[in-house]
């Protein structure tokens, strides 16, 4: 796998790896170099997945996910500079909404701004108990630009997140969570073990019934349900031929585990 400046990519498995927001001295905050190496790195990933079957995203200690942008490299920015820095993080959270490969976000402490519209972005959010988030971005005199007015309202509806966005109010994990945003909390020392835990059962299953499955639910629920059902059959007959497909059907016949080959 690449390096990158503000990543560390690290392979759990031949088909699980842990990709982690590396800007421990800065709370992990979204600069132009980590917009450019997240896209790098998803875009790349969807290109040539190889063996990957499923990613992990956290970040770097306890306290951060990540906290945002930062305002430290922004202040001075022209508006000329300012936008194409944004265009790189608007590429970004294109490129973690295009991937093919499921994305588990492991939000290990603040997730602000476009830390928060990174984790949204996400497949799913496991958080850890002390993690909060924030979409602050109008107390700063802009809103909301990677995703958060799109993704945020589909997890937890149209009112709340109308609420959060234009109060710029932070919630914790437990609201994440009863509102939809977060599938599940742990201890901080348990976050990250029960993330590759989840991505390793996800890897476990049959990569295209994974990608078609994912890639039906994303475009689906943006259609009408009629439509959400032809484009659904038409991805369920993308497995009907694979050999997976056929290895799945022994393996039950024959009383034991599949292994699966993506193929």
């Amino acid at each position: 796998m690449s390096t990158y400046e503000t990543l560390a990519i690290s392979e759990h498995s031949e088909f699980v790896c842990v990709v982690t927001l590396s800007r421990p001295r800065a709370a992990n905050s979204l600069n132009t170099q980590m917009g450019k190496d997240l896209v790098h790195f998803f875009e790349a990933t969807a290109l040539a997945p190889g063996a990957l079957r499923c990613i992990v995203l956290t970040g770097m200690g306890t306290s951060a996910f990540c906290a945002g942008g930062d305002l430290k490299e922004r202040l001075g920015m022209t508006d000329e500079t300012w936008m194409r820095q944004h265009a790189v993080f608007e590429r970004m959270a294109r490129a973690l909404l295009a991937c093919p490969i499921p994305i588990l976000a492991a939000v290990n402490g603040a997730a602000y701004g476009g830390g928060c519209e990174i984790a949204a972005a996400c497949d799913f959010i496991y958080a850890a108990e002390t993690a909060r988030f924030a979409l602050p971005e109008v107390t700063l005199g802009i809103m909301p630009g990677a995703g958060g007015t799109q993704n945020l309202p589909r997890a937890i509806g149209q009112r709340r997140a109308k609420e959060l966005i234009l109060t710029g109010k932070p919630f914790s994990a437990q609201q994440a969570l009863d509102w939809g945003l977060v599938n599940q909390i742990y201890p901080s020392i348990e976050l990250l073990p029960a993330a590759i835990e989840a991505a390793s059962v996800i890897a476990a299953n049959a990569p295209t019934s994974i990608r078609q499955a994912k890639q039906a639910i994303d475009r689906g629920i943006q259609m009408s349900i009629w439509d959400g059902l032809a484009f659904e059959i038409e991805a369920y007959n993308r497995t009907t031929s694979t050999e997976d497909r056929h290895e799945g059907v022994r393996a039950f016949d024959e009383k034991r585990k599949p292994v699966f080959k993506g193929i």
